[in-house]
């Protein structure tokens, strides 16, 4: 099960738009409009995303890469020391690339956001950074970075959060182009657009990433707080958090955001003994067609080989770039990877 959560300030053109629009249009949303049919959704899974802002843009130049500071307090706080407590001043900021954050920094605020017994490697540093240096989640491809960064007093990075300012909605894997029609109908901009996500990826996990401080929530309150103010700020049409969390999910409808639900597809073993096994879940027909096929690598005398770390080489990745190049060329895509 795929949710999304979305909030729109409440400018001239939203209340100008008829409710047959504000519905979950995209095919692969839930038809009810009614918050109420996201808060009783039993499915377990969810993938989530989330907007804010009003209509107008500006131009990029216009930026300004401070977002201000905030004191944290610890008033209220049972069994600790007024010395562990004593207030922190957090200032928050933009980045214009993820190279200008330390590759452990990043990498701590992302462990102590999830935990060291769940790593998530698409919110490493390593892979955030790849994707810049590679040239696929840039300002020529239509991804600025523009991640948030929170420090203490020290300059110590106690959080951040991938974000990217965006010229189209390609590489998110949640659909919103209703929107941006919707937007063009009336005579307004829906892009540029901020996007808070692991670019090409539709993987659930955190997107507002803060080390385990006894002040962390109030950070997290305050990130979210400068999310929305970037978007009123700059004027750009919209903020979008794809796949967080689902406390984050939660936290930020309390924040004022509006909520949207999609649906995902998982393979899942139930306890197969074998191919033939899980065949036997499926129609006749289809039971057919895959045996078929499975006759046919057969025949071509191809072989399946698992390759895991160092075991993949440059040949193999060269090859792997060579089919996916293949795959957009014939469908007539847009090469999104490098």
């Amino acid at each position: 099960m795929a949710v999304v959560c979305n909030f729109y300030s409440l400018t001239d053109l939203a209340k100008r738009l008829p409710s047959a629009f504000i519905r979950q249009n995209p095919p692969q949303l839930v038809k009810s409009p009614s918050r109420q049919s996201f808060q009783n959704s039993k499915h377990p899974s969810k993938v989530s995303a989330i907007f804010w802002g009003p209509r107008k843009t500006v131009e990029l130049h216009e930026m300004d890469l401070s977002l201000g500071e905030f004191t944290v307090t610890g008033s209220g706080l049972e069994g600790a020391s007024s010395n562990e407590v004593r207030p922190q001043k957090i200032s928050l900021s933009v980045v214009s690339s993820i190279s200008e954050v330390s590759p452990n920094e990043w990498d701590a605020c992302a462990v102590d956001a999830i935990g060291p017994e769940k790593i998530n490697p698409f919110l490493t540093h390593g892979f955030l950074s790849s994707l810049e240096e590679s040239g696929c989640a840039v300002k020529e491809t239509g991804w600025l970075p523009r991640h948030i960064i929170a420090q203490d007093e020290l300059k110590n990075i106690i959080g951040v959060v991938p974000l990217y300012l965006k010229s189209h909605s390609y590489g998110e894997f949640v659909f919103d182009h209703s929107w941006a029609d919707a937007y063009y109908s009336y005579g307004s901009r829906y892009y540029p657009k901020l996007q808070c996500c692991v670019p090409f990826t539709p993987v659930t996990g955190k997107r507002i990433l803060i080390r385990n401080t006894w002040y962390k929530e109030q950070v997290f309150d305050k990130i979210v707080s400068a999310l929305k103010d970037m978007t009123a700020k700059f004027q750009v049409s919209s903020l979008h958090v794809t796949f967080p969390s689902e406390d984050e999910w939660n936290k930020m409808k309390e924040h004022g955001f509006l909520q949207r639900i999609g649906m995902q597809y998982h393979w899942k073993n139930c306890d197969y003994r074998n191919f033939d096994d899980f065949l036997m879940d499926m129609k006749q027909s289809k039971r057919k067609n895959i045996r078929q096929e499975r006759k046919k690598i057969s025949a071509q005398n191809l072989r399946m080989k698992r390759l895991r770390g160092d075991e993949i080489k440059a040949k193999h990745w060269d090859s792997f770039y060579k089919f996916y190049r293949n795959t957009t060329d014939n469908k007539q895509l847009k090469q999104q990877l490098n």
